[in-house]
């Protein structure tokens, strides 16, 4: 085992003191010694119960044989850190994880990883490190939050940020608005939408390296205490048949996540994470893969903020295991792999079957025979970005209309704030890209205060920047090459005629290559946005969004 660099022969006896130091006893070193990677902390909602989860994994552990030590990670708030400087450190920070993960696991020689995260970045973040060493690991995430309860509907966090938007049109008063902000996130949790964490944690499920349930089962569920038992008890499994993490994630495995991420219509953030799980498991994996995928996988979820339904009523209707039958039916699923629990996913799934078609729809009648992630190219995105179709109304399925082009966040919310955005508008928001930004930020603010303002079914927003999976409407993210990087995006100007082509999967600004020669000609470079810090090191060497957004 790994772990005998640090528990075996004379040569050790100081390594074996310092373990001793800890409370450890013999007995406990001569067993595996297993990772429990924890990123409770609290600062963020759907960290704050962790503690209470990894206990749980680390009893699974001992149950099991083995020794259980835990570790803590960093995880960034996306909600806390929204519509300022902070989230400036969301993405990047995904690659702090990483290599947090490859550090202690390295020196330390552990065995196995048993991944304790919940959150946006913290998620792919945690796996990207265990694939970068390919030791036997599990994920096992906090669960999502419930629904909230907000003017007698279920709710979740998208909508408070569509009340903002509503008050600033003058829609509500303070009173609504304060009902909103103490109805809409009711207890601790990953937000209750089809948002990026709650997305991460059901394709981890998907490509095999989480339980079943991992994805779904509320956070304040019994049941995902009883998950977490099981996933320490699953790894000691792993580890004993010296199953490793790529052997679980591999190219196989990854198209079964691209297909259920299609069904279940993931967040756009998704892609940027899928893409940086695959490098780190030496797969080839590209965006023209994703329109593959959406080619031929329906789409059979409209969780929140595409459609009414919830996280919990996604667990109640089956879960992911629900979701995969329905794909199974169609061949669309590989159903030989091998997955965290030791059996292959058609072993997982037999029996898994719709339970409410309200929030699973039967593949012969889905919300649309394609799926909910779509990759558009043209000119203005050589490159490729990326859309979350099965959130765009279908009146902004195809749109032509003039550029309103901001070179922040901050100058598009104000003009939005004021009302100077109108039906018909094109937002162009540029210089918000992993080099440009830096770190990408989120658009959730912008795309909410449009939607809280009705104009979410006839204004899009196109940016280098990337949306929240809790955005919805013409949100096109991920622009390639960005702004910061000489794409085209930079040489827009305001007037400009954009048209947006979604089922063709095209993205085409109206000028001519000549004039857009001329304008690239003359065109200077901004100063950088961040000059010292960790960021400014992120920005001289992360990639393109359409790479994933990963460092060499």
């Amino acid at each position: 085992m790994r772990s005998d660099n640090v528990t075996k022969g004379p040569e050790r006896a100081p390594n074996r003191s310092l373990f001793y130091a800890m409370g450890f006893t013999q007995e406990e070193l001569e067993r595996p010694l297993i990772g429990v990677i924890s990123a409770h902390s609290e600062i963020v909602p759907g960290h704050i119960h962790l503690d209470k989860i990894a206990d749980a994994v680390k009893a699974g552990v001992r149950m099991a044989g083995g020794t259980p030590i835990l570790i803590p990670a960093i995880g960034v708030c996306d909600g806390i850190a929204m519509g300022h400087i902070g989230m400036k450190y969301s993405l990047a920070s995904r690659e702090l994880i990483a290599d947090s993960v490859e550090t202690m696991t390295m020196a330390h020689q552990l065995d196995g990883l048993v991944l304790v995260p919940n959150c946006d970045k913290i998620v792919p973040g945690m796996l990207m490190g265990a694939l970068r060493l390919n030791v036997p690991t599990v994920v096992c995430s906090g669960g999502p939050m419930l629904a909230g309860s907000y003017d007698g509907q279920e709710v979740s966090l998208s909508k408070m940020f569509e009340a903002v938007g509503a008050y600033k049109a003058g829609l509500i008063g303070e009173a609504k608005l304060d009902e909103c902000e103490h109805g809409c996130c009711p207890g601790c949790g990953s937000c209750s939408g089809m948002y990026t964490a709650n997305s991460m944690n059901c394709l981890c499920e998907a490509v095999g390296i989480a339980l079943p349930g991992n994805g779904t089962i509320p956070a304040v569920h019994a049941g995902r205490i009883a998950l977490a038992k099981k996933a320490g008890m699953a790894i000691m499994e792993l580890v004993r048949r010296d199953i490793k993490a790529r052997d679980i994630v591999n190219e196989k495995s990854l198209r079964n996540a691209l297909a259920c991420d299609m069904a279940l219509g993931c967040s756009s953030n998704s892609v940027l994470h899928l893409l940086a799980i695959a490098k780190e498991a030496g797969v080839d994996l590209d965006l023209a893969m994703f329109n593959e995928m959406s080619a031929k996988v329906p789409n059979l979820c409209h969780l929140a903020p595409a459609g009414p339904t919830h996280m919990p009523d996604l667990w109640a209707a089956g879960g992911i295991p629900a979701v995969q039958a329905e794909l199974a039916k169609k061949g669309l699923l590989d159903l030989s792999l091998l997955t965290a629990t030791g059996k292959t996913l058609g072993e997982n799934i037999q029996g898994a079957y719709i339970k409410d078609t309200r929030a699973i729809r039967p593949i012969d009648d889905p919300y649309s025979p394609t799926g909910g992630i779509q990759i558009l190219w043209g000119n203005l995105a050589p490159q490729g970005c990326v859309v979350k179709r099965s959130a765009v109304a279908p009146e902004m399925l195809c749109h032509t209309g003039p550029a309103r082009v901001f070179n922040s966040e901050e100058e598009a919310i104000a003009s939005i704030y004021a009302g100077k955005i109108v039906d018909g508008d094109v937002v162009v928001i540029r210089y918000e890209g992993p080099r440009g930004g830096p770190g990408m930020r989120e658009m959730l603010n912008p795309t909410s205060a449009l939607a809280g303002m009705k104009l979410d079914k006839t204004v899009a927003l196109i940016t280098d920047g990337r949306f929240s999976g809790a955005s919805r409407g013409a949100s096109i993210g991920h622009v390639a090459p960005e702004a910061a990087n000489g794409g085209p995006i930079g040489l827009v100007q305001e007037g400009d005629s954009i048209t947006i082509d979604i089922p063709n999967a095209s993205i085409t600004l109206n000028v001519s290559d000549e004039e857009l020669a001329a304008r690239k000609a003359a065109y200077v470079a901004p100063e950088p946005n961040v000059k010292s810090g960790w960021l400014a090191r992120y920005a001289k060497l992360v990639s393109g969004a359409n790479q994933g957004a990963v460092m060499p």
